[in-house]
């Protein structure tokens, strides 16, 4: 029987995130290992038709929690034994190998050198393969204004050819690692990643809002991405990324709605597991959980190189990295237990999976920049808290 909780501590949470204007909208729900117990929403999301109010069934671009399907579906190929985590990632695709170390720059000129050693299929699930994104890294934001390779945003191939910025396994250098990594997914499989996440996670999940290209219905219930205007109001950006890109992005390309993504959460708080349906072991889950970095440093803080599309993330000390997920080796007072599994996506969307509570929640907004401080990274902890209080 799932719990009930009062929830009107959380609903004050959310409408007063959207008065004060840190927030266009907000949708957010918690659940535990019998279902959902919370849900609730404020504000509206602008588009051509106008305003219309968000809620727990609106579609997302999910952007980064897309990585945790990724990753689950990489998993699922080594509990069948097709995949090998310690192998070098150019044995599953060549074209890994053809990657350099940026080193710095000769004016506008990269020095580019081979790295020390070859990047594991692990290393991609854990961020320590080297590779970045602009938006946290000074250095490959100027080696694509040098050298004209885009970002993964525009969905074209040659974001493919950007090179690492550390050697592999040295740092957590959080980066396009899982779109690299949906590329091996999808030559292990023989099939592209839309088809192993839909026959393999989504679809026996029952999680059938969750996809990468929205038919039309669903784009009619999608939200656009929000910026402030030079008034300090939210506006439409539009829909930011190509809804035909080249490739299916393992790192970001996924939309969902808050009702469905829950379902996944609930898998994976139920040890790999959700109504029948078995989607990793439960040792598996448990790996997933656990510290996964083997020595690399985990940083308490990444700065921000595009102010406009994030700002700094500021962890602090007692974080590490499992399988897809930031996990906390600490409690956090009032919130989350030490060993809670979480992560969040570009355009402030947010979830957590509390194993030792027995709960898993998520937030939705649509805009940028990403975990503003004082704006949607406050309401991430504010409503944390008020989740937990209720409890």
């Amino acid at each position: 029987m799932s719990r009930n909780i009062e929830g009107s501590r959380i609903d004050q949470v959310l409408q007063g995130a959207v008065d004060a204007g840190a927030v266009p909208h907000v949708a957010a729900i918690a659940a535990d290992a019998d279902g959902v117990f919370y849900e609730g929403a404020a504000g509206v999301r602008l588009d051509d038709a106008g305003a219309k109010p968000v809620s727990t069934s609106t579609h997302f671009r999910i952007m980064s929690m897309t990585k945790m399907v990724a990753t689950v579906a990489a998993l699922q190929q080594v509990e069948r034994g097709e995949l090998d985590l310690s192998a070098p990632v150019e044995r599953y695709v060549p074209d890994f190998a053809e990657l350099q170390v940026l080193d710095g720059f000769d004016g506008d000129t990269p020095r580019l050198r081979a790295p020390k050693s070859k990047a594991t299929v692990k290393q991609l699930i854990t961020h320590t393969s080297g590779l970045t994104y602009w938006f946290w890294n000074e250095d490959l934001v100027k080696y694509e204004q040098v050298t004209g390779i885009p970002n993964v945003v525009p969905g074209d191939m040659a974001a493919f050819k950007a090179p690492l910025v550390a050697d592999p396994g040295t740092k957590f250098e959080y980066g396009i690692n899982t779109d690299w990594l949906g590329r091996v997914i999808e030559a292990v499989a023989g099939s592209t990643l839309d088809v192993v996440i839909k026959e393999n996670i989504t679809g026996p999940l029952g999680m059938d809002d969750t996809m990468f290209a929205l038919d039309e219905a669903r784009q009619a219930n999608k939200t656009p991405v929000h910026v402030k205007g030079e008034d300090g109001k939210w506006i439409s950006a539009g829909n930011v990324l190509p809804d035909d890109p080249q490739w299916w992005a393992g790192g970001h390309g996924l939309h969902s709605t808050p009702r469905d993504y829950i379902r996944f959460e609930r898998a994976l708080l139920r040890g790999g597991e959700l109504d029948g349906v078995r989607i990793l072991s439960r040792e598996t889950v448990d790996a997933a959980f656990t510290d996964q970095l083997d020595g690399a440093p985990m940083p308490t803080e990444i700065r921000t190189a595009d102010a406009p599309i994030t700002d700094t993330l500021k962890l602090g000390e007692g974080w590490t990295w499992g399988y897809g997920l930031l996990i906390n080796t600490q409690d956090v007072p009032g919130a989350r237990r030490a060993g809670t599994g979480a992560w969040a996506g570009l355009f402030n969307t947010h979830f957590f999976i509390d194993r030792t509570t027995g709960i898993c929640a998520s937030i939705y907004t649509n805009s940028l920049p990403f975990i503003t401080e004082h704006e949607a990274w406050k309401l991430y902890g504010d409503f944390e808290a008020a989740l937990y209080a209720s409890l």
